[in-house]
């Protein structure tokens, strides 16, 4: 087998697929959208796509309730349309990774629809997570347990026993103490990778276990203020490290077979670097986001608190940081760093750039959500009655929801659709698109050789072409407050002024690359800047 581990520095690129491109003019995107896509993708120069969930499914939360692991929704395709995405990717050699959901699945999936209509403690309940509920009646639930998008995490059924969904009553959780639970799940694994699949995104990847005793909890609406996976009882118990050793053993049975190297990386939120490492141990998963700098606030300190300690403790377990500053979930960089900046300031613009330079500049892998590429900002306005976000139906606040980083992406002309959808003249998409949307479609990015687009496929060209770059240490610079330089390998340096004034550039002469204009000697404000120097 190749020993240079493609997955330790790879650029991956997060397709959404429902809002990537459509190519049946239904206002959706579809898998044959995502094939049209790859040579776009190619030339920005990933080295593979993520796709999120395309099963069949109710598209409660968009998919990540699916009702058949082993299948196409309609609204997306079928077999045969992946099978022609697969064979495209290998010819442009596009690693293809698959979103996997081994937490929970959605309330119309066969197993769950036959434990509804079977009876309190049978075979077929046993599969999920039915208890009794408390007080006199039973009408209570089983515990205070809140579900991380609002409300109870327990459901009352027609029989009087509850059910147990740490996100929505659409989504039941699977009970992982049942043998019949990892076995499905290994069928699922071998399908795809029998379709020949790179490896997969785990889904709540620090999830799947639940404390065998179902206590209350000291905090319990602790999951629905944070949305985040915090409430020890629920998440990120012990057992669930076996599960991944068993993965990771089938990924290698795999590679053994025929030398490709199958990746598994996931979604793990823990308190600390220290716990993110051990799902990263040489025999569990490969990889797991490190979702820190995601959530770092534009400041020196923080961002190299949260490196050093990345570094420290995920990279001294022989894997590599996989870093990431966008995703589905999470408000997009442009709008998160120009807060509170005035309107229009181009604030967040500069320092969202800075931080992509940044990104792609430190050891390890680094995953790209779509439209990252574009600089897009997130969709902040758009009318309730067009938000899809089930954390929207459930509480009714706008606050933390998703659809405004979801929002179809714009590839040419003046309105909407923005060539998102190939349907007839007047095909909506399936959220609208804000007028200004224009100024980011591909078209334009590509034809503009100062946009985010040349600045991303220039990061990933030079990524690829210099040893420094990609897995490998990093060293410290000492500089002044409110800027951080770091050298990687022979000489490859990277400095980013988080402050606004300009202050002395770490290094003499013009730049390799910089997110802005860079004078030799001076690094602006919210900007970052590559050199290569003999140090």
């Amino acid at each position: 087998m190749n020993r240079h581990h493609w997955w330790r520095d790879a650029v991956i690129y997060q397709v959404y697929v429902r809002s990537f491109l459509d190519s049946t003019g239904d206002g959706i995107g579809d898998l044959s959208g995502v094939r049209a896509g790859l040579p776009y993708l190619k030339k920005l120069g990933v080295d593979g796509i993520w796709l999120s969930p395309f099963y069949p499914s109710p598209q409660h939360d968009h998919g990540y309730d699916v009702a058949d692991y082993r299948d196409v929704d309609p609204v997306f395709g079928d077999l045969a349309e992946f099978d022609l995405l697969m064979a495209a990717a290998r010819r442009l050699g596009i690693k293809v990774l698959l979103d996997i959901v081994p937490n929970h699945c959605s309330s119309e999936h066969p197993w769950f629809r036959e434990a509804l209509d079977s009876a309190p403690g049978s075979p077929a309940r046993a599969r999920f997570h039915f208890a009794d509920g408390r007080g006199p009646d039973g009408s209570e639930p089983p515990n205070n347990w809140h579900a991380m998008f609002g409300g109870p995490a327990w459901t009352r059924v027609a029989d009087g026993q509850w059910y147990l969904h740490m996100f929505t009553p659409e989504q039941p959780d699977w009970n992982w103490r049942n043998p019949e639970i990892p076995a499905e799940f290994d069928r699922t694994l071998r399908f795809w990778l029998d379709r020949g699949v790179d490896g997969f995104r785990i889904d709540v990847a620090a999830g799947l276990f639940k404390h065998p005793d179902l206590p209350d909890s000291d905090d319990p609406e602790a999951d629905a203020r944070t949305r985040d996976s915090v409430n020890p009882l629920a998440w990120n118990q012990p057992e669930v490290h076996e599960v991944w050793r068993r993965w990771r053993a089938t990924c290698e049975e795999y590679g053994a077979r025929d030398g490709r190297e199958r990746l598994l990386v996931g979604e793990v939120s823990v308190p600390t670097a220290r716990e993110h490492a051990l799902y990263v141990r040489p025999d569990e998963l490969h990889q797991a986001f490190f979702f820190d700098l995601l959530g770092a606030a534009w400041d020196a300190d923080a961002f190299r608190k949260v490196i050093s300690e990345a570094m420290q403790d995920i990279a001294g377990t022989g894997s590599t940081v996989t870093w990431v500053l966008n995703n589905h979930d999470q408000v997009r960089t442009v709008t998160r760093y120009g807060e509170p900046a005035p309107e229009g300031s181009g604030l967040g613009t500069a320092r969202a750039r800075a931080a992509a330079l940044l990104m792609l500049a430190l050891p390890g892998a680094a995953y790209i959500y779509q439209g990252e590429e574009l600089g897009l900002p997130e969709v902040v306005d758009l009318p309730d009655d067009v938000l899809t976000d089930p954390i929207f139906r459930r509480t009714g606040s706008r606050a933390r929801i998703r659809d405004g980083c979801r929002v179809p992406l714009p590839w040419s002309g003046q309105a909407s659709p923005f060539g998102f959808t190939s349907g007839a003249e007047g095909a909506k998409p399936w959220l609208p698109q804000p007028e200004y949307f224009a100024e980011y479609a591909t078209d334009r990015a590509l034809a503009d050789t100062r946009s985010f687009w040349h600045l991303y496929r220039e990061g990933l060209h030079l990524r690829k072409t210099l040893p420094q770059l990609g897995d490998g240490p990093l060293d410290w610079l000492d500089t002044p407050p409110g800027v951080l330089a770091f050298v990687r390998g022979d000489g490859l340096v990277c400095a980013v002024n988080f402050g606004t004034a300009p202050t002395p550039a770490p290094v003499s002469g013009t730049p390799l690359l910089s997110s802005g204009p860079c004078a030799p000697g001076v690094l602006p404000g919210a900007t970052a800047a590559w050199w290569l120097n003999d140090l």
